[in-house]
C-alpha cells in the first residue's frame, strides 16, 4: 500500500445517512455505488472505525461528566440522552457491533471492497476492553489486578468488577492523562495475556486486511512499565524481554503475510513501532507543523530517511483531530491537503474532509449535525484527486527540491515547498507557498534530454507555461504564488 490512499469512516454514525423510513440501516444498504466512486477517487484502503460490540450498560455512568457533555454542546446542540451511545474503544469483544450488521455482511463488504481494488482495515485496541466486558468474566488473568490499596488511594483509576468482585483492576489509562473509567487495563507482562491478544489479531484478520491499532506505543515495554510502575507485581510477572508487537505482528504474518499493521503512535515512538514490524505508523508530527509550524520546520521534516517516510501516515483530520476547514480555514487546508497528499506515505482523509465540514464529533455521540456542502471544497478535492490518481504519485521516485532566493535580499523563498516525483520519463513538480503573503523563489531541475524549451502545465490550474532552457539551469526556473497557493506542474 506504498503511497496509498485510507479513508475513515465514524461508522456507527455514518451508517444513519442510508436510513430509509422507519428502517434503520446497516452495512448491507450501502450501495455498491458508493464504494465506486471511493474507488474512482483512487482510495485504496477503507477503515470501518467503532465497528466491534460494545457495552451499553457504561453508556449512563461513564458518558455524562462535564467535559463530555460540553462537548456533545459544542457538536450539536440539539444533542438528546439517547443520542450518546459510548465510545468506541471500549469494546465487550471482537465481533461485529449488531447494530450494524452480522459477520456474514462484513465478508460481504469485504469482498466488495476488494473487487474494487479496495482494502478493509478495522480497530484493534491494544491497551484496553470495557470494564464491562464479557472478556473479564472468561480471562480475568489477562487484566492488571491490583492491590486494595490500590483502591483505597484512587478509586478513580482502580475498580472493582461486578464480575470479579473479589479482585481490583485498574482501568486503561495513557500516562499523561486521568484514567478511562469505560475500561479496563490489559497487562502486557503477562504471558497469557500475549497469547491471548496474538489470538485475538489472528481472528480479526480473517475479516479484515489490516488493523489501525489505537495507542499502540501504550503497550511496549518502556511505556506500560513506566505507566503501571508500583501496580504490577514484578515478582509474578518480570518485564518480558521481547515486545509484544514483534511477537504478535511475525505470528500474524506467519498467517497472513500481506496483513496490514497501522500504528497510532506518539512520542517519538513512531521509529521504534516501524522497526517492531508496523507497515505504517502516524505522522502527528507534520500536521503539528501543518497547524503551527513553519515552512522551514516542513521542510525539515520531509528530510527524514526514505524508509521512515514510506511509512509513516500523512493527514490533516481524523476523528480525534479538530476539523481541517475549522482549524486552518479554507486557503491554508487547501494548501495542506496538497501538502500530504503528494509526499511519500500512506495518506489519511476522514469522511466529511472532501465536502468541507467543519465539525469535531466526540465519539461518543451517536448523531452528527447537519452540515451543507461546501462547493468550493468539493471541487478542489475532486481535482486534486484526479491529480494524484496519476501512477507516478504511487509507484513514482520522489525528492525534495531546495528553493533558492529569487533576488538579492528576498528571503520569501523559505516560504515555498517543492519536491519531485518521476515515473516512466513522466515528471511532476509540486510548489507550494505555505505562508500568508506572497512569496517568490527560483527553483533548479535536472533538464537532461530536454531542448531549447521547458513547456510546463500547471494541472493544477490548468494552465501552461514555455521557459528557456537557459533561464531553468541558470538562475532557476522563477515561480511566484500568493498565500496558500500551489502549482502541480507537469513536464
Amino acid at each position: 500500500m506504498e503511497n496509498n490512499k485510507l479513508f475513515e469512516i465514524n461508522t456507527r454514525v455514518w451508517l444513519k445517512r442510508f436510513n430509509t423510513g422507519e428502517k434503520t440501516a446497516k452495512l448491507p444498504d450501502v450501495p455498491e455505488s458508493y464504494w465506486q466512486k471511493l474507488s474512482e477517487k483512487g482510495i485504496n484502503a477503507v477503515w470501518l472505525m467503532g465497528i466491534w460490540k460494545t457495552c451499553n450498560s457504561l453508556v449512563e455512568r461513564c458518558c455524562f461528566e462535564e467535559g463530555l457533555i460540553q462537548s456533545y454542546d459544542r457538536a450539536l446542540k440539539t444533542w438528546r440522552k439517547e443520542d450518546v451511545i459510548g465510545s468506541p474503544y471500549a469494546i465487550d469483544k471482537y465481533e461485529i457491533n449488531p447494530a450494524l450488521g452480522t459477520k456474514k455482511d462484513l465478508e460481504n463488504l469485504r469482498k466488495t471492497l476488494n473487487k474494487l481494488g479496495m482494502k478493509l482495515i478495522l480497530d484493534f485496541i491494544p491497551n484496553h476492553f470495557s470494564a464491562e466486558s464479557e472478556v473479564i468474566k472468561t480471562n480475568p488473568e489477562i487484566f492488571l489486578n491490583c492491590k486494595p490499596e490500590h483502591l483505597e488511594q484512587d478509586s478513580l483509576t482502580f475498580f472493582k468488577s461486578d464480575y470479579h468482585s473479589d479482585r481490583v483492576f485498574a482501568h486503561g489509562r495513557d500516562p499523561f492523562f486521568p484514567a478511562w473509567t469505560d475500561t479496563i487495563q490489559i497487562n502486557y507482562f503477562n504471558p497469557q495475556t500475549r497469547e491471548f491478544l496474538t489470538s485475538c489479531l489472528k481472528k480479526i484478520a480473517k475479516m479484515c486486511d489490516g488493523v489501525r491499532c489505537d495507542m499502540a506505543m501504550l503497550v511496549l515495554n518502556n511505556v506500560f512499565n513506566n505507566t503501571w510502575r508500583g501496580v504490577i507485581d514484578k515478582e509474578k510477572y518480570p518485564r518480558p524481554v521481547d515486545e509484544f508487537w514483534k511477537e504478535a505482528i511475525d505470528k500474524v504474518k506467519e498467517e497472513y503475510k500481506d496483513f496490514i499493521f497501522i500504528a497510532e503512535a506518539y512520542w517519538n515512538l513512531e521509529w521504534d513501532l516501524q522497526q517492531l514490524g508496523f507497515d505504517y505508523t502516524y505522522d502527528k508530527k507534520l500536521l503539528d507543523r501543518l497547524t503551527d509550524g513553519t515552512p522551514v520546520s516542513i521542510r525539515d521534516h520531509l528530510r527524514a530517511e526514505q524508509d521512515y517516510q514510506v511509512k509513516s501516515v500523512r493527514f490533516i483530520e481524523n476523528h480525534d483531530e479538530d476539523r481541517a476547514t475549522a482549524k486552518l480555514g479554507v486557503e491554508k487546508s487547501f494548501a495542506a491537503a496538497i501538502i500530504i497528499s503528494t509526499v511519500q506515505g500512506l495518506k489519511l482523509y476522514f469522511d466529511g474532509q472532501f465536502v468541507g465540514k467543519r465539525i469535531k464529533l466526540p465519539v461518543q455521540l451517536g448523531v452528527e449535525p447537519e452540515e451543507k456542502e461546501i462547493k468550493v471544497i468539493s471541487n478542489f478535492y475532486n481535482k486534486l484527486f484526479s491529480i494524484t490518481n496519476n501512477e507516478i504519485f504511487k509507484f513514482g521516485s520522489w525528492r525534495l527540491i531546495e528553493t533558492l532566493s529569487a533576488g538579492e535580499g528576498n528571503n520569501s523563498y523559505e516560504n515555498i515547498l517543492a519536491w519531485h516525483w518521476n515515473y516512466n520519463s513522466e515528471n511532476r513538480l509540486v510548489v507550494i507557498n505555505y505562508s500568508p503573503q506572497t512569496s517568490q523563489c527560483r527553483l533548479k531541475l535536472d533538464l537532461n534530454g530536454y531542448d531549447d524549451a521547458l513547456e510546463i502545465f500547471d494541472v493544477l490550474h490548468d494552465k501552461g507555461y514555455i521557459r528557456s532552457l537557459e533561464e531553468v539551469r541558470n538562475p532557476g526556473l522563477f515561480v511566484e504564488l500568493a498565500a496558500y497557493q500551489s502549482h502541480i506542474f507537469a513536464y
